[in-house]
């Protein structure tokens, strides 16, 4: 006992260092140098002479050189790195929450206004993406049908169905219900879950999480915590645009930030919505056995109808 709970301690003591205080070190260590160069105005920003010379004081200060002032100084950077993780970590759950966009309609009304005129916008352009991928597809079924297809012509179809399907794919897989690609990415699983099995993916899912096999479930939490990592990335960017009041170069900090928080968070939405939608489709049927429900026979269609009416909770009656 006292073995596992040394090792759990150990691997609880790295993560805190790797998640919260190490990327709060740095961060405090930026703002240092912007504070620094902030106050010898905008032709200094970039003067690494100006923070060699502050720090080499701060090193020379009598409270640094004592055992003790040591301490404290130590303790406090670790706490206030510690503290700015944690706020990442706060700021990356709204920008998540923001990214997945999955309560659009309760958005305060300026948000809800802007979130509603781009869904009507991403839903358009979807939808004649949409028109044009049937269209070329059909054009290359007459070209196929044909006695002797002219092969030239069918790889010339064949290129452009494609990339009117990569087209459409980039501003959705299904058609649009919420303002971001990565909200739609997530919302894509119910709706694909509901047209080719019949199945609501909310009433489902809980009772499929604790039938999942270990590795299906490993393999979810981990693509579910690189997407809070991701989205915590995004609370870093935050964090470093606010260092633009004393210090420009903060400004193109925040950006690259932001753009590899971006890519990240959409590669890490993709995986997930991926991996779940393969759990659903690959444990149903094992599922249904465990619940009592004969799989025998039935199309999945049918059976994701009679897992979700034997799962749904019925409202109460007339009292």
């Amino acid at each position: 006992m006292g073995g596992f709970l040394g090792e759990l301690s150990k691997k609880l003591a790295e993560r805190w260092l790797t998640l919260l205080v190490l990327p709060g070190a740095l961060y405090l260590a930026v703002a240092a140098i912007a504070r620094t160069l902030g106050r010898a105005g905008p032709a200094h920003a970039l003067d690494v002479g100006r923070v060699t010379a502050q720090v080499t004081a701060w090193a020379k200060d009598p409270a640094a050189t004592t055992a003790g002032g040591q301490v404290v100084l130590v303790a406090g950077i670790l706490a206030g790195a510690a503290a700015a993780g944690l706020a990442a970590q706060a700021l990356g759950s709204g920008v998540e929450r923001l990214a997945l966009a999955s309560g659009w309609h309760g958005w305060p009304r300026p948000l809800r206004s802007l979130a509603q005129r781009r869904v009507e916008n991403r839903r358009k352009r979807w939808k004649d993406a949409h028109d044009d991928y049937h269209r070329l597809y059909g054009e290359a079924r007459t070209v196929l049908s044909g006695a002797q297809p002219d092969q030239q012509e069918v790889e010339k179809k064949r290129k452009k169905r494609h990339a009117a399907f990569r087209t459409r794919t980039r501003i959705a897989l299904e058609e649009p219900d919420r303002p971001t690609w990565m909200g739609d990415r997530v919302h894509a699983v119910t709706l694909r879950l509901r047209r080719d099995l019949n199945l609501d993916l909310p009433t489902v899912w809980p009772v499929l999480w604790l039938h999942l096999p270990d590795t299906a479930r490993s393999e979810i939490t981990a693509a579910r915590q690189a997407l809070a990592r991701a989205a915590t990335l995004g609370g870093w960017a935050v964090l470093y645009l606010l260092l633009l009041w004393w210090w420009w170069p903060a400004l193109p900090i925040s950006v690259v930030v932001v753009a590899i928080a971006w890519r990240r968070t959409r590669t890490a939405v993709n995986a997930y919505a991926t991996l779940v939608e393969a759990a659903v489709r690959l444990h149903v049927r094992d599922l249904a056995e465990q619940i009592g429900v004969d799989p025998a026979g039935k199309h999945l269609p049918a059976l994701g109808d009679t897992l979700t009416h034997r799962l749904r909770s019925e409202p109460p009656g007339p009292v």
